[in-house]
């Protein structure tokens, strides 16, 4: 049976088909033994390694659990900050003022261009040599700030994104009822951008939470990533079950990020339907909104 995007399999086909599958399954199926045959003949595999993740709470509690907090603060904290500032020069950089427009697309393509880890280490150096902030919470304030400028210019470069996608006919209604630019963009513009960008923004949160492991790497920042090695000290030569714990970890937190992004976006795009009004004429020739809830009383009296 043929399609408008594709022509139906023939027998040929079907069976080049199939034997591709084998030999995948093979080949993954080969990889995956070798992966376990090293393991296992480096003693990586023995419960031994594996034990005190699952029957002591003291891994947890004295390194996974620290950790997991300090990835979280800083996450959190560069993305309530990052996430305004990217959707300001984002809208900066759609201005029709060039004041406005040019600072914003340097600020922007500037911070864009560094790596995130640079920009880490160059605030932890402003923050040693120029402020008072003690040694023991620098590092959150390097990893924070080094996330907030390199993430804001990409979401700016979202939010410039999502809004340019939206028909131009919706700047052109709003300026038909009188709307000035502040209010398209706030009223009219954005609220309907945000799904658009939703995938993207979510996607950029996951960036930023796994980038925090950058600053346990270099700055000593404890986070996550960084609670492997005194684990792996304190439990023995187990640095494979430490790092796979806490990758399953991270994978854990990004799913549910990411389940979330997608429950919201069905929802935003639900409600949007849902509330979809089509403007017709009524009786008299007055204006009235088919498919929203009337404003006229029982009696014909307006509400």
């Amino acid at each position: 049976m043929s399609s408008v995007l594709y022509d139906a399999q023939g027998p040929r086909a079907k069976r080049r088909n199939i034997l591709y599958t084998v030999l995948f399954v093979l080949v993954a199926a080969a990889v995956v033994w070798w992966v376990y045959d090293g393991l296992a003949s480096k003693h990586q595999l023995d419960w031994i390694k594996w034990k005190p993740f699952f029957t002591s709470s003291l891994p947890w509690q004295t390194y996974i659990w620290p950790g997991f907090q300090n990835t979280i603060k800083a996450a959190f904290f560069a993305l309530i900050i990052a996430l305004p500032l990217g959707a300001l020069f984002g809208i900066g950089r759609l201005s029709d003022h060039r004041w406005m427009r040019v600072p914003s697309g340097v600020v922007v393509e500037f911070f864009r261009a560094i790596p995130v880890l640079v920009l880490m280490i160059i605030a932890n150096q402003v923050y040693s040599e120029y402020t008072n902030i003690d040694t023991e919470t620098r590092p959150l304030y390097a990893v924070v700030t080094g996330l907030v400028l390199y993430n804001a210019s990409v979401l700016a470069e979202i939010v410039r994104a999502g809004i340019q996608t939206l028909p131009t006919g919706q700047t052109d209604a709003a300026k038909a009822i009188g709307m000035r630019k502040g209010q398209t963009m706030v009223f009219v513009l954005l609220p309907q951008a945000v799904t658009a960008m939703l995938p993207a923004i979510v996607s950029q949160i996951v960036v930023i939470v796994k980038d925090t492991a950058l600053g346990g790497a270099v700055l000593t920042f404890p986070e996550l990533l960084a609670s492997v090695r005194p684990m792996a000290a304190n439990y023995g030569a187990n640095t494979i079950a430490c790092f796979t714990i806490i990758a399953l970890i991270y994978i854990a937190l990004n799913f549910t990020l990411t389940s979330f992004a997608s429950w919201l976006e069905r929802r935003l795009r639900r409600a949007k339907k849902s509330t979809g009004a089509v403007v017709g004429t009524g009786p008299g020739g007055d204006l009235e909104t088919i498919g929203a809830p009337s404003l006229n009383t029982d009696d014909g009296r307006a509400a």
